[in-house]
């Protein structure tokens, strides 16, 4: 790919500074609740199986639908934030995850229930993207991939008290409380928005975008599907996050406990590492695209395929159970995935001017989720065919994997053209930009 631009300082680039994150930390709030809601059912499936009567299609249901909420929304989301601002947005996302999140608590049926986890879907949609566009505003196009990784971690960690805490409330006080009691986290974010998170610097706002109507958004979605590296974002999103997102949200504590013969405790130790492992290969991977834009690449496929050579030697090991040091080392590098989706929007970020970066990075976030959607609905399926054959269901991985990985090899090359094209012209608007 193009060569390192950590060092390009780019016209009217943010500053940075205490006062970027201290602001910035408030948005990745409004996000970490909103992944201890998304994640709690990972947590709950067996539980959910129980109180509502359902068997393995139906449970898969919630998180499909789920899904299906959130990566529909990705687009408008992005049209809102680009037009709107990160402040309106993330203050209606977070009224809608936690109403969804309290919904679900006092849910007396499989439908109403059903429901909650669509509307907590739709809040849950508008915070990630929000976050992106809150860091583009604040700091320094340099610390793009590393602020974009940061933000991926304070999600895991949602993800961590989701399987730590939320789990244990869920089995000592029951379901109603531990659901509604973790909405209070959700009020708390709320506020905090809109007392004290602002768009951008002072001084740095934006150039005023009329509304031009459905023209205008038709234009901006077709721009910014017509950049290769929005595509490629979207590609390397889908092909990377989707095998963690199913283990974690919904398929992997059944996996564990069920086809692996595990206690839940020792079950959720491994979907801890999973976490844990998410978090610190978040750290290194920013870092290593911050210093060098070209690992971007070799870093999304390695991680794929990892990923692939780990499922396939858990599922095809002889016997009727993996060995705990081979089920440790799969969930290690599952923690790998979701860093390596975040790539994706360092794909997607060059490509596209400020003013379209919310709508490029909703088509870019759509890919994990949809891979996501489709394996769990796959999963689910087969489950119920094959009788709880986890070896024959889980092979739906592979199939999307090949997909996502012959279109990352297919748009590489023009997407590396023109990131370079890019890069060239604005160093040389940098060099004709007068000093102050």
């Amino acid at each position: 790919m193009s060569a390192p631009t950590r060092n390009a300082t780019l016209p009217g680039d943010p500053p940075g500074g205490r006062r970027a994150v201290a602001v910035w930390s408030i948005g990745v709030a409004v996000y970490f609740v909103a992944v201890i809601f998304r994640t709690s059912l990972g947590v709950a499936g067996l539980d959910a199986a129980d109180r509502f009567h359902v068997n393995a299609s139906a449970l898969s249901t919630f998180s499909i639908l789920q899904l299906l909420v959130y990566a529909g929304m990705q687009i408008p989301v992005g049209l809102l934030v680009d037009r709107l601002g990160t402040k309106k947005v993330l203050s209606i996302g977070a009224v809608l995850f936690t109403a969804g999140q309290v919904g679900f608590a006092f849910s007396p049926t499989y439908g109403t229930a059903l429901a909650s986890r669509a509307l907590l879907g739709c809040g849950d949609a508008m915070t990630f993207i929000s976050v992106l566009r809150l860091g583009t505003r604040w700091f320094p196009a340099r610390r793009g991939p590393l602020v974009a990784q940061l933000a991926g971690l304070v999600g895991m960690a949602g993800n961590l008290v989701s399987t730590l805490v939320l789990a244990r409330l869920l089995h000592g006080i029951g379901w109603t409380p531990a659901f509604a009691g973790s909405a209070v986290a959700g009020a708390v974010v709320l506020v905090l928005t809109l007392l004290f998170l602002k768009d951008h610097p002072e001084g740095q706002e934006p150039e005023p975008s009329p509304h031009r109507g459905a023209a205008y958004v038709r234009r901006q979605i077709a721009t910014a599907w017509r950049e290769p590296g929005t595509r490629l974002g979207l590609w390397v999103h889908f092909t990377t996050q989707f095998p963690a997102m199913v283990f974690l949200l919904l398929w992997g504590l059944p996996f564990l406990v069920e086809a692996q013969g595990l206690s839940r405790a020792t079950a959720g130790e491994l979907l801890t590492l999973v976490v844990l492992s998410n978090m610190v290969i978040g750290l290194v991977y920013g870092q290593i695209v911050a210093r060098h834009h070209a690992a971007r690449l070799p870093l999304a496929l390695g991680t794929v395929g990892a990923t692939a050579l780990l499922w396939a030697a858990t599922l095809a090991y002889p016997g009727e159970r993996a060995p705990m040091w081979l089920l440790v080392v799969l969930c290690a590098v599952l923690g790998a995935c979701g860093p390596a989706s975040m790539l994706g929007f360092d794909f997607a970020r060059p490509a596209n001017p400020p003013e379209r970066q919310g709508t490029a990075s909703g088509i870019t976030n759509m890919g994990g989720f949809i891979a996501s959607m489709t394996t769990l609905f796959a999963i689910g399926v087969l489950l119920d065919a094959t009788g709880d054959d986890y070896t024959v269901a889980f092979s739906s991985v592979f199939v999307l994997q090949a997909l996502g990985v012959s279109q990352i090899l297919r748009l590489r090359g023009r997407a590396a053209r023109r990131e370079r094209e890019r890069l060239v012209a604005s160093r040389v608007e940098t060099v004709h930009v007068p000093a102050a």
